[in-house]
C-alpha cells in the first residue's frame, strides 16, 4: 500500500484524486488538505506520496516543504516555469534521499500520446500550430499542456534542422497567438468546454490534425494514479507523464 496526501482537496481535481484514491485497492488516502488547512498534516500522516491540485501561486513552496518532510510529490498544477523547475531539481540533489518529483502538465492519457505523436510529426512538415480549448475558469493561457506541447515541438524541429513555420503577417500580430519557442499556440476559453488540444501540421497539398478531448476530470485519474505508482522509484525530477510510459 502507498499512503497518498491530496493537496487541494477540495478543488474540482482535488475531489476526483481523493476517489480515485480511495477506490484503487494499493493505495490509501491518508491525507486530504486545502487552502486554509495546517500543512504539518501532510507530514504527519505518514504519507509516501503527495499529489497537489492547488493554485500556481503556492504549488512551488508546496512542493518545497513535501520535499524537506521526505514526502514524493505528484503535481498537477500550472504555471511552472524553467526557473521554478530548477530550484525543484538542484532542491532534489541537495536532499540526497532519492525523493522523486513528477510535475506532469496533463495527466489524460489521451492528451500525453497527443503530444508524443505531435512531436514525432513535428519533424516532417512545414507548418504546425497549437490550438488548446479550455473552460472560462481556467486562470493561465496558454495551458501548460500546450505550453509542453510546442516545448516538444520545437525540439525536434530543432534537432532535424527544420525552419521556422513560414508566416507572411506583417499586420495583426495580435491575432496570430503567443509564440512559444517559435510554435504559434491559440488559446480559446468557452463555456461548455472542459480541456481539448489540436495540433496542426501542414505541408503543401497534405495537413494531418492531432486532437485530443477531456470530456470529464475523470479522464485525467489514470494517469495521476500512474504518477503515484511510479515516482516512488524514480528519483529527481520528472517533467511531463509521458516520462513514465512506455512509448519509445
Amino acid at each position: 500500500m502507498i499512503k497518498v496526501a491530496v493537496l487541494g482537496a477540495r478543488g474540482r481535481m482535488g475531489q476526483n484524486v481523493c476517489a480515485a484514491v480511495e477506490a484503487a485497492p494499493d493505495l490509501e488516502l491518508v491525507a486530504a488538505v486545502d487552502a486554509g488547512d495546517d500543512f504539518s498534516t501532510v507530514a504527519r500522516s505518514g504519507a509516501q506520496v503527495a499529489v497537489d491540485f492547488t493554485v500556481p501561486s503556492v504549488t512551488e513552496d508546496n512542493v518545497h516543504k513535501l520535499i524537506d518532510a521526505g514526502i514524493h510529490a505528484v503535481v498537477g498544477t500550472t504555471g511552472w516555469t524553467d526557473e521554478s523547475r530548477a530550484r525543484v531539481a538542484e532542491h532534489l540533489e541537495r536532499d540526497g534521499r532519492g525523493l522523486g518529483v513528477l510535475i506532469a502538465p496533463n495527466f489524460g492519457l489521451s492528451a500525453v500520446l497527443a503530444m508524443t505523436f505531435a512531436k514525432k510529426a513535428a519533424r516532417y512538415f512545414e507548418s504546425v500550430e497549437v490550438i488548446e480549448l479550455h473552460h472560462p475558469d481556467k486562470v493561465d493561457a496558454p495551458s501548460g499542456t500546450a505550453r509542453h506541447t510546442a516545448h516538444a515541438i520545437a525540439q525536434a524541429r530543432a534537432e532535424a534542422g527544420v525552419a521556422a513555420s513560414p508566416d507572411a503577417t506583417t499586420e495583426g500580430h495580435e491575432a496570430r497567438g503567443m509564440d512559444v519557442e517559435g510554435v504559434k499556440v491559440h488559446a480559446v476559453r468557452l463555456r461548455g468546454l472542459v480541456a481539448h488540444e489540436e495540433v496542426l501540421l501542414g505541408n503543401v497539398g497534405e495537413q494531418l490534425t492531432i486532437r485530443q478531448d477531456s470530456f470529464d476530470r475523470v479522464s485525467f485519474m489514470p494517469g495521476v494514479l500512474l504518477g503515484v505508482r511510479e515516482v516512488v522509484s524514480r528519483p529527481g525530477l520528472s517533467v511531463g507523464l509521458e516520462n513514465l510510459m512506455d512509448l519509445g
